[in-house]
């Protein structure tokens, strides 16, 4: 029996099952895949959990990336901020295809460093063309390239986001700031939410993450940047646990040709609102009508 369907029969279990009956049954089963728990099993959704109970969470999380990883981390539930609703852009003018963007959420987020995964994905194209089909994440070249420009990819937030609709568990949804999250504990690995998504920015775990304990950033977020499960499908949060608290995104403050605005879309005087209303702005595939909140814009 594979990770994925051991998780959704463990789910179903503890909903029929009292937990403590439950917790015995499965203790075979969590000696026999160390990575998980009873606690991870019988845990309840991120929306069901009190503050005491998410605090016990958060704790134990904090307990096992020292006990797996050999590093003190903290890991907080942030939630969003009144009367913010976040919104990123992207100067594809001034866009070099350098990618210090990829490499900072490669760091910033927690990832495997042997798969050298990132949330972004920078796509070299063709002047005078904007098909996806014709264009390349695998150059290795000196950039910026003659007649090529450069087009960095990640989670759009869409405010109709698919993703969230083809989730048979409700394990993704948007919160109040326009952020789509994933509860990775109660994720069982299905995909449908990776298949539904028009711009391929979501990643799946195939193994468990291998990160030195050096290299990890302290610094974490339960719907965010703490070390994923094997086993579960994760994806760009924005940075909320930067930007929750007035922070910028990790990737924008490492982009070097200063191509990435970042702010509240409800405060009429920031910068990203300035740039939606006097650029020329566009989304990506914008028929498929997902409404995103990442906009493109090019220099007047």
């Amino acid at each position: 029996m594979d990770d994925t369907s051991r998780r959704t029969a463990m789910k179903l279990g503890g909903a029929t099952l009292g937990a403590a009956a439950f917790a015995r049954s499965i203790a075979p089963l969590t000696e026999w895949v160390p990575t998980l728990s009873s606690e991870e099993f019988l845990q309840k959704h991120y929306k069901e959990l009190s503050r005491e109970e998410m605090e016990t969470v958060l704790r134990r999380v904090e307990a096992m990336t020292l006990e797996e990883y050999g590093a003190e981390v903290t890991v907080q539930d942030i939630r969003p901020m009144d009367g913010v609703q976040f919104g990123y852009a992207l100067n594809l003018s001034t866009c070099v295809g350098c990618r210090k963007c990829a490499e900072a959420c490669h760091n910033e987020n927690n990832h495997d460093r042997s798969t050298n995964q990132s949330y972004i994905r920078v796509l070299e194209m063709t002047k005078g063309s904007v098909s996806l089909d014709l264009s390349s994440v695998e150059y290795d070249h000196a950039v910026p390239a003659e007649d090529k420009y450069y087009m960095p990819v990640q989670c759009h937030q869409c405010d109709n986001a698919p993703c969230v609709t083809a989730c048979p568990i409700e394990a993704t949804w948007k919160e109040a700031d326009g952020i789509v999250v994933v509860d990775y504990d109660w994720c069982i690995g299905c995909r449908y939410c990776e298949a539904a998504c028009p711009y391929h920015a979501r990643r799946f775990n195939f193994t468990k993450p291998e990160i030195p304990a050096e290299e990890i950033n302290p610094d974490q977020a339960y719907l965010s940047n703490r070390i994923r499960p094997v086993g579960v499908v994760e994806k760009c949060t924005f940075c909320l646990h930067r930007t929750r608290v007035g922070r910028l995104p990790a990737c924008l403050e490492a982009c070097p040709a200063g191509s990435r605005v970042f702010g509240n879309l409800l405060d009429p005087k920031s910068e990203i609102r300035w740039i939606i209303e006097n650029t020329r702005v566009f989304v990506l595939k914008e028929d498929v009508g997902t409404q995103p909140r990442f906009f493109y814009f090019f220099d007047s």
